[in-house]
């Protein structure tokens, strides 16, 4: 029996500029990543927010297992009936981790014949989002370690920092820390902690914008509240709108 990566390797792909001529998407509406992947403009999405709504199948599961559930498998399948029968099907999967796609559950692409191509891009790195907001993520953190270092005009109290750093892995060692270890350089020595990627705030600000701009927006009113900065008129906010480029 073929593994799922054999498969894979041995499918033939199509552009993906084909696929999606396929529903009535053109070239200019499609930031492309290569030959076989791609994301759809904002303008796009403005054009058909008042098309009439399709009908919509959810796929869910009990409790996670160690090896999963099974429903990107099954929802891979159900798209590709769907298909066969002639229907115009689109199926929405989440980005997976670098983390499970390491460890027993494997990769998130489907499985067997039921699975998306290109499959080592799809649960390796795709399009790069998960990296810029691990940057961005721990670049907020960085901010916070060198304001403590450069006088902690804020006051802010190590002990009682929230804010944890992040990465796409599962490495257990680095769940709980400390920091600034070394020369007085090296920053203020205290405990930290370090979050999967999925975990991190910025991820979950991420996954409540509406759009690019909502994002900026909410990136852009984080703010830390300090027994000073309550004193003040507004609270200090890091802006972080040239961070990087999601859409």
């Amino acid at each position: 029996m073929k593994t799922d990566i054999q498969i894979a390797q041995e499918a033939t792909m199509l552009p993906i500029k084909d696929v999606a001529a396929s529903i009535g998407i053109e070239e200019d509406d499609l930031e492309l990543y290569g030959k076989y992947k791609a994301k759809i403009s904002d303008e796009l999405i403005n054009r058909t927010k008042k098309n009439p709504d399709g009908k919509l199948i959810l796929v869910t599961a009990i409790n996670p297992t160690p090896a999963g559930e099974g429903k990107t498998t099954t929802s891979v399948g159900l798209g590709e009936a769907f298909g066969r029968l002639g229907k115009k099907a689109l199926i929405a999967l989440r980005e997976p981790s670098l983390g499970p796609c390491f460890g027993i559950k494997g990769g998130a692409a489907g499985g067997g014949y039921a699975q998306v191509v290109p499959m080592e891009d799809l649960n390796l790195h795709f399009t790069g989002d998960f990296h810029a907001i691990t940057s961005a993520n721990n670049l907020l953190a960085a901010l916070l370690d060198n304001h403590i270092q450069q006088g902690n005009e804020l006051g802010i109290d190590p002990r009682q920092i929230v804010w944890k750093r992040c990465m796409d892995m599962n490495d257990r060692v680095l769940r709980n820390i400390v920091v600034g270890l070394g020369s007085k350089m090296d920053g203020m020595v205290r405990e930290d902690h370090f979050v999967i990627t999925v975990a991190s705030e910025i991820m979950a600000i991420l996954c409540l914008a509406d759009d690019m701009a909502d994002l900026k927006k909410r990136l852009a009113e984080l703010s830390w509240h300090t027994p000073l900065t309550e004193s003040l008129s507004q609270p200090m906010i890091f802006r972080l709108q040239a961070l990087w480029q999601l859409s």
